[in-house]
């Protein structure tokens, strides 16, 4: 009547549409419901899990790896050079059967030998640092085989975790946290020579004839592939990376890549995690068969080993108490029997953990087998909770930045 217009509202009774009550299982505009099966591929795709354990693993297997080098390099040459018992002849003719890859014997020679062991020594230090670490992890892949596979001989069940975990690592997003790399938000010029520079060695490998059938693209027993896709796909996805980041950071191809590493990063990690598991059953259930662990006698004998005693007199303390040896190996057996069971469990899972470190650390001092060690408490921190090892860094971060001047 006075001339305004009256605000529009529901008529005949009705209720708005954002007040209509909503039926169960009824969908959005801006969404339904997920499926169980939608809910796993976002979380499969959505986010790297496990960065703080990755970033963990990444720095255990890279200092194991280094100081493993280094405390060798007096004697380099006599366990994988030209001084070594197993000769390269020796060793050519066991790679013509197994077809285990290496570089050593692409050159031979004590040049090329030197150069490859140094060049270890810098991939270990780079993945310890988290620099470059697309290329860094790639080099530590590389060099752990080529050193290794020269002499089989050698390796403990220590280097052979280091060998597992050199594969799976060139799979992981280990440098989101704790590593250089995640101090610069991209990738430079310095990264597209590197990258360059890494595609150029490769080619000339790869076309250069002394790389023998370390480098192809079918392993002998077809259809199994060979080492030459798996370089040549992380360089080019590498490359594609880059350019993405460049000409179009925010767009659906690069979110799509990154979807894809997620999911690879993801994979890797739970593959990571069975291995542990699987190596910790494996390990419980052979001791549970073996006589000298069923007498609880297994801990006496390396203890009186001249191989197993670093320390003397701490062994012989150690080994003369017939209760404390008796109740460590019956103890080694349990845990690694139920360390698989005890994952249902959080708390006690941390607990066991927490044990199991402790035990190892132990190992790498009365049985003076610190690669070994090392290398099992670097595998059993995928395992470990993220709030703990955030508490760590925040602590570490503090006495660092009192040590500062």
């Amino acid at each position: 009547m006075n001339g305004t217009t009256a605000p529009a509202g529901p008529t005949d009774g009705a209720l708005p549409a954002d007040r209509l009550p909503r039926q169960p299982g009824a969908v959005r505009e801006t969404g339904g419901p997920r499926s169980p099966l939608g809910r796993a591929a976002e979380a499969l795709t959505g986010r790297a899990l496990g960065r703080h354990q990755a970033a963990v693993v990444r720095i255990g297997f890279g200092l194991v790896w280094l100081a493993h080098l280094l405390r060798e390099w007096p004697h380099r040459r006599v366990l994988y050079g030209d001084r070594s018992p197993w000769s390269m002849e020796l060793a050519e003719r066991l790679l013509a059967d197994n077809g285990a890859f290496t570089v050593l014997p692409w050159f031979g020679g004590r040049l090329w030998f030197e150069l490859v062991y140094h060049l270890a020594v810098l991939a270990a230090l780079a993945v310890l640092l988290g620099w470059r670490t697309r290329a860094s992890t790639v080099l530590f892949l590389v060099t752990v085989l080529s050193l290794q596979n020269r002499d089989v001989f050698l390796g403990d069940g220590g280097d052979n975790v280091v060998h597992l975990m050199a594969v799976y690592l060139v799979f992981t997003r280990c440098a989101e946290v704790w590593s250089l790399d995640a101090r610069r938000p991209r990738a430079g010029r310095t990264g597209a020579v590197l990258w360059a520079l890494l595609g150029t060695a490769l080619a000339a490998c790869q076309f250069g004839g002394f790389a023998g059938d370390d480098l192809t693209w079918t392993d002998r027993s077809f259809p199994y592939l060979g080492w030459s896709p798996l370089f040549w796909g992380l360089w080019a996805v590498a490359g594609l990376w880059w350019v993405l980041g460049r000409l179009r950071p925010d767009g659906e191809p690069r979110a799509v890549l990154d979807a894809l590493a997620n999911m690879v990063h993801n994979c890797a990690m739970l593959v990571i995690a069975a291995e542990v598991v699987l190596i910790y059953a494996t390990a419980g259930w052979y001791k549970v068969q073996g006589s000298r662990w069923q007498d609880g006698t297994a801990l006496y004998y390396p203890l009186h080993l001249d191989y197993f005693t670093p320390w003397p007199g701490l062994s012989a303390l150690v080994g003369s108490a017939l209760l404390p040896v008796f109740l460590i190996s019956y103890g080694t057996v349990l845990l690694q029997v139920a360390f698989p069971f005890t994952l249902l469990n959080r708390r006690v899972k941390n607990v066991l953990l927490a044990v199991m470190m402790l035990e190892h650390a132990g190992i790498a001092v009365v049985l003076g087998l610190p690669v070994f060690s090392l290398a099992m408490i670097a595998a059993d921190a995928v395992f470990l909770p993220t709030g703990a090892l955030l508490w760590v860094a925040a602590r570490l971060s503090r006495i660092r930045r009192r040590s500062a001047p």
